[in-house]
């Protein structure tokens, strides 16, 4: 946990032991709605983003399930994608509905079968994601049904991977309350304020805030977008943000 005061064009950061640092530059890679409402709750300007942030649209929420088996499956792709029996209206329901969907497509990611190292000899490890919808659209308990959904899915995997039911050792769940919880993620969203066209390049967050000198953000929330390219070029421009205003002083 993190707060900040400022002095002057200075950032006065309280970390979560209580001890304070003085910044001139502050960037972070925080969810930028938790950035403006809990670490920069203070400041006026902070608190007229967040409520603007909280009037866009939010990406959805996954349900991420990570495994290992006592078996080495090998007749499996690295990168996987499995449809269920709905395409469009499933989409509706994770981005408009209000309850959580019966049923799901698939990721599913393996890395064993490329790196067999990743797990011990004749194992394998892998993960698979279900896109969901976030907390603030789908009220759904999920400490509640989380067990029972993973179930449901890894049977829905036996199709690439035959038994896998029992062959599972040791598996982990990662729910939309957790990527909240956990993450500080607005409503659980995996991948911050929706890349939608009203929502990116220019209207999206920026990388650097106008109001608050010396503050600055990468991540998914901000330019240009969620994922892991969109991450890693929003850390770059950010970067060259950072070194010009330094570099003009």
């Amino acid at each position: 946990t993190l707060s900040s005061g400022s002095s002057g064009n200075q950032h006065i950061i309280t970390d979560h032991q209580g001890v304070k640092q003085t910044y001139d530059v502050v960037v972070s890679n925080a969810d930028i709605h938790h950035t403006y409402e809990k670490i920069y709750a203070e400041h006026p300007v902070a608190r007229k983003r967040t409520k603007k942030l909280e009037k866009m649209d939010w990406s959805m929420s996954l349900f991420v399930l990570h495994f290992g088996t006592d078996i080495e499956y090998k007749d499996v792709a690295h990168h996987t994608i499995l449809f269920g029996p709905r395409y469009k209206e499933l989409l509706n329901e994770i981005f408009k509905g209000k309850n959580l969907p019966e049923d799901f497509s698939l990721y599913l990611h393996v890395p064993t079968v490329t790196d067999p190292q990743l797990a011990p000899k004749g194992c394998s490890a892998g993960y698979v994601l279900a896109p969901v919808p976030h907390l603030g659209r789908a009220d759904v308990d999920w400490d509640t049904i989380a067990e029972d959904y993973a179930d449901k899915i890894i049977k829905a995997l036996e199709v690439e991977l035959p038994n896998l039911s029992e062959h599972i050792v040791t598996r982990r769940h990662f729910t939309p309350k957790m990527f909240q919880s956990e993450l500080a993620a607005f409503q659980g969203s995996a991948f911050s304020v929706a890349p939608k066209l009203t929502q990116s390049a220019y209207f999206r967050p920026h990388n650097k805030d106008a109001k608050i000198p010396g503050l600055y953000f990468v991540g998914a929330g901000t330019h240009p977008g969620a994922g892991l390219p969109g991450v890693i070029n929003s850390a770059k421009a950010t970067v060259r943000l950072v070194m010009s205003d330094i570099t003009q002083q």
